[in-house]
């Protein structure tokens, strides 16, 4: 069963989904995204497939988005978030960060 979930976008395109299940998380590449010309992975880590990635624990990758430090504070103080629920973490502070990737609430 899926609890949340994210949409994914590099360089603004929609890249897949990331979802928190009852056995952790799952993050599943966009089939039409691998199929577009020169798709880009999100990482080493995390290449290009068409099998979804499974983890027991958030992926590191997308644990490096959430913000460390005093912005993390404003964070958790601000949306009353539980620093140990990364994945609620992810989806609120992730959605227009610097760099390619992008974590959105909703798909646009």
């Amino acid at each position: 069963m899926s609890r949340k979930r994210g949409f994914v976008y590099m360089y603004d395109k929609f890249a897949g989904i990331i979802e928190e299940t009852d056995t952790g998380f799952r993050f599943t590449y966009d089939s039409d995204y691998i199929k577009q010309k020169d798709p880009v992975a999100l990482s080493c880590t995390i290449p290009l497939r068409d099998e979804p990635f499974e983890s027991a624990v958030l992926f590191p990758f997308f644990d490096g988005l959430i913000p460390e430090g005093w912005l993390l504070d404003i964070a958790w103080r601000s949306w009353k978030i539980s620093s140990k629920d990364r994945m609620e973490l992810l989806l609120a502070c992730c959605s227009d960060v610097i760099g390619a990737v992008s974590v959105r609430r909703e798909k646009a």
